[in-house]
C-alpha cells in the first residue's frame, strides 16, 4: 500500500448535490442550503476513517460493494477520490455524525489502507 494520497484536496461539485439530496430526507430546505453553504466553504481535514465510522454509528461495507469496489479501483489506477462531506453530532442529545456524502469513500479507504487518515469536510449546524 502506498503512503501517498488518494484524496483529492476539494470535493467534486456533484458530491454538493449528493449531499443536498441526501440532507433533504433529514432537514428542512432552508437548513440543506446552509449545511450546503458551509461543506462549501468548510476546510478540508483529515480524521481517521474508524472515528468517522463510530461516530456516526455506520458499518464498514464490505470491499466488494459495487460502489466500495469502485472507488478501490480508482485508487488502484492512481485516481484520487473527492473527500467526503460530514455534519458534526452532538454526543451529549445523542446525535451521531452524519455522513452527508462519502460512505463508500470511506469504506474505500479504509480497505486500501486503515491507517490512511481520510479527507473530510466537517461543519456544525
Amino acid at each position: 500500500m502506498s503512503k501517498k494520497t488518494i484524496w483529492e484536496s476539494r470535493p467534486a461539485e456533484d458530491d454538493f448535490a449528493a449531499a443536498k439530496s441526501y440532507l433533504s430526507l433529514l432537514l428542512d430546505e432552508r437548513s440543506v442550503a446552509g449545511a450546503i453553504r458551509k461543506l462549501k466553504a468548510a476546510k478540508t481535514q483529515n480524521f481517521e476513517a474508524k472515528d468517522v465510522l463510530r461516530a456516526s454509528q455506520t458499518h464498514l461495507l464490505d470491499n466488494d460493494d459495487f460502489h466500495v469496489a469502485e472507488n478501490l479501483k480508482k485508487i488502484k489506477k492512481g485516481k484520487k477520490i473527492s473527500p467526503v462531506l460530514l455534519i458534526r453530532g452532538d454526543a451529549l442529545r445523542g446525535v451521531t455524525l452524519t455522513i452527508a456524502d462519502g460512505h463508500h469513500r470511506i469504506c474505500a479507504s479504509y480497505h486500501w489502507n486503515e491507517q490512511m487518515p481520510i479527507a473530510c469536510r466537517l461543519i456544525t449546524l
